[in-house]
């Protein structure tokens, strides 16, 4: 159990630290206003808390550095969140102010300015398109025998598929078909299409029509709507930027590291809405130990969620950065739903 005096100390170390990027040593502690006792009282106290081992003695300097288990200690008992000012608001809401219609393009956006405000690096897990919703379907030809469908959703998300024309089909019969599909499949959830479909197919089959029956046969095949993390980054280099990462080698396996795709959605905990804070080794990766990530998740409904991670060193403004996720989720939920919950929602 920390006493009061250890608290205050530990709080302003951290502080002073992210502020800073240099050791605290209790000579400048002795110098805030808010830490009202001698240098050698500090002293003392800070090498009761490295004791504990809440801070660390770095080896070029006197002075002491927050431990993963002070920061750990700060998130979870010290953190309060920052005020963010008008000016920040206005930025992040000039995202929406485009009246952009494309999910994918608002959360691009949202991504570039996140970094922007933070000078950290911002990852956006999108949202999973097979649960958009059909708004729009048409057929174009290419040749003779083959032609690209193109489904456009409610969120602007466009998908294409190429498929096979049965011969001798012509302009009018594929007219039909699309007039068919939109009639039966406008509303419906991309990852539902080809059994929807399908039930079009088998009834189109009973009411006697082989050829539209073969052109939807053909369509359907090219159907499968795979799922696919989508994965935008804000800064990808503004985590360079930072001091910890002047070590070639510590960069290089950063980079690394965000530049395989496949390991990221990993970072999201879809599963926990809120706020979640992960610490250096927390992040279960060698490349992050030296790393904090900040995550938060957006909703579109009951139906979809999408996470914003910012990654920065462990020496990370803190409160800065979770009052910023925190506007921005609560604005990218609400706007994505006025998108996504039009006619059919």
């Amino acid at each position: 159990m920390l006493t009061n005096r250890q608290l205050l100390i530990l709080q302003v170390t951290v502080d002073d630290f992210i502020e800073t990027a240099q050791p605290v040593g209790s000579r400048q502690l002795s110098k805030k206003e808010e830490v009202p006792f001698s240098p050698a009282t500090i002293r003392n106290e800070m090498a009761d808390l490295e004791e504990m081992g809440f801070l660390e003695k770095t080896h070029t300097s006197s002075g002491r550095v927050p431990s993963q288990k002070g920061y750990r200690y700060y998130v979870d008992n010290m953190l309060t969140p920052q005020r963010i000012t008008k000016n920040e608001i206005k930025q992040i809401r000039s995202v929406f102010e485009e009246r952009m219609v494309e999910t994918e393009q608002i959360i691009r956006k949202s991504a570039a300015i996140l970094s922007e405000l933070t000078n950290y690096t911002s990852i956006m897990l999108g949202l999973d398109v097979r649960k958009h919703r059909v708004k729009r379907f048409s057929i174009v030809p290419l040749t003779d025998d083959s032609a690209v469908a193109i489904i456009v959703t409610d969120s602007g998300h466009v998908e294409n598929r190429v498929f096979s024309i049965p011969e001798s089909f012509t302009a009018s019969d594929i007219e039909r078909m699309v007039n068919l599909i939109n009639e039966h499949l406008v509303g419906v959830h991309l990852h539902e299409l080809p059994s929807k479909l399908e039930a079009v197919t088998i009834a189109v089959l009973r009411q006697k029509n082989g050829r539209l029956n073969d052109l939807l046969g053909s369509l359907n095949k090219a159907m499968t709507i795979e799922h696919e993390d989508k994965v935008y980054y804000g800064g990808k280099m503004q985590l360079l930027n930072q001091p910890e990462f002047n070590d070639v080698e510590k960069a290089r396996s950063i980079m690394y590291w965000m530049d395989h795709v496949n390991q990221i959605p990993g970072l999201f905990h879809l599963d926990q809405k809120g706020i979640q804070i992960r610490i250096g080794t927390e992040n279960n990766h060698l490349a992050m130990e030296d790393c904090s990530i900040i995550t938060a998740s957006y909703e579109i409904g009951e139906e979809q969620m999408g996470s914003i991670a910012i990654i920065g060193p462990t020496r990370m403004d803190y409160r800065r950065v979770v009052s910023l996720l925190d506007v921005m989720s609560g604005d990218l939920s609400r706007e994505l739903s006025k998108i996504l919950h039009g006619p059919y929602g």
